[in-house]
């Protein structure tokens, strides 16, 4: 039998091979390290809770559970800081020979769900985060919070095809009846 590195995110599965039909539930809590895309991040060594069954099958093993984590990020609107919960529905085959191309490949001895967990969890975080759904952001005209005060600046939206229409508004004198 090869050595492994049993990391955190290595499960030994021997014994549910030799069985095609028998299941084992795996529960733990790992720190995160480097899951981040460019701007929203699940911060290192904060908790990734990984709830997994894994179904023995005659020529693989099904994971299938969740894995979910905590993101941080700067909210797109205001500015300010913003926070969620990552939760990720997976469901993934591991088999020895892969014969599908989207199946993980293990040794027959061990699962290591770290690529499970990454994969799953980076695709859950948002693409454009905010702080929170109703947020108003920043007044476009003089910057403020407008979650925090109100400003009295004109944000009506103007149509940028009329600019040049609105730039001669006011140089002539209106005409005189």
């Amino acid at each position: 039998m090869p050595s492994h590195e049993r990391g955190p995110l290595v499960v030994p599965v021997t014994e549910l091979v030799r069985h095609p039909g028998s299941h084992k539930h795996v529960q733990f809590v790992v720190d995160a390290e480097g899951l981040a895309l460019t701007e929203v991040k699940v911060p290192d060594g904060a908790p990734v809770t990984i709830d997994v069954e894994l179904d023995a099958l005659g020529d693989g093993v099904v994971v299938h559970g969740t894995v979910s984590g905590t993101w941080e990020a700067i909210c797109r609107r205001c500015l300010g800081p913003a926070r969620g919960l990552a939760v990720a529905a997976v469901e993934e085959l591991y088999q020895v020979r892969p014969t599908s191309e989207e199946a993980f490949t293990f040794d027959g001895d061990a699962i290591d769900l770290g690529p499970l967990v990454r994969e799953n969890l980076l695709v859950e975080l948002p693409l454009a985060p905010l702080c929170r759904a109703d947020c108003a952001g920043l007044c476009p005209t003089c910057g403020l919070d407008r979650n925090a005060t109100a400003c009295t600046c004109d944000t009506t939206p103007t149509d940028p095809r009329w600019g040049v229409l609105d730039a001669l508004k006011g140089q002539f004198d209106p005409p005189v009846a």
